[in-house]
């Protein structure tokens, strides 16, 4: 039995806070396109200058945080994930990472990038998804991983 598919054009910044808990300094997504119910997507993250991390990593030559790529592209399958559902199941209560696997961050995202995370769909087994997200900039490869996340 094949589930149903929900095709969005775009899911906004208010659609994403009400579907991730995540809020500002830790919410990495701005906006979701290029969407196909939960078997991809992008999600686009503006990397600015006043953000908190840029203070201490690194002073006088940001970068931005490997590790805040992955979190953007989990954020991204979280997003694709509780969109995709019907209407009346859209609430969850967590969307909880599981796993990270074969992470490869290749070059620096700096202010001024946009970083866009494609996403997608592996696998899904009963309430956890898998998903191969890569990170780039200007459609240049920056950061990979796999990774899996439980909606409860």
């Amino acid at each position: 039995m094949s589930e149903p598919k929900t095709t969005l054009d775009v899911i906004d910044i208010q659609k994403i806070m009400t579907s991730i808990p995540h809020r500002y300094p830790f919410l990495l997504v701005d906006r979701v396109v290029e969407i196909n119910g939960d078997d991809s997507g992008v999600g686009i993250k503006n990397v600015t200058a006043n953000e908190p991390q840029f203070t201490g990593h690194f002073p006088g030559r940001p970068v931005f945080p490997g590790v805040l790529m992955i979190e953007g592209m989990a954020q991204t399958a979280g997003v694709l994930v509780v969109n995709a559902r019907p209407d009346g199941e859209q609430h969850v209560n967590t969307v909880l990472f599981t796993t990270i696997d074969k992470a490869k961050f290749r070059k620096p995202v700096i202010p001024g990038d946009q970083i866009r995370f494609h996403l997608t769909k592996i696998a899904r087994k009963r309430n956890i998804w898998f998903y191969r997200g890569e990170a780039k900039v200007d459609g240049a490869l920056v950061a990979e991983a796999e990774i899996s996340a439980m909606v409860s």
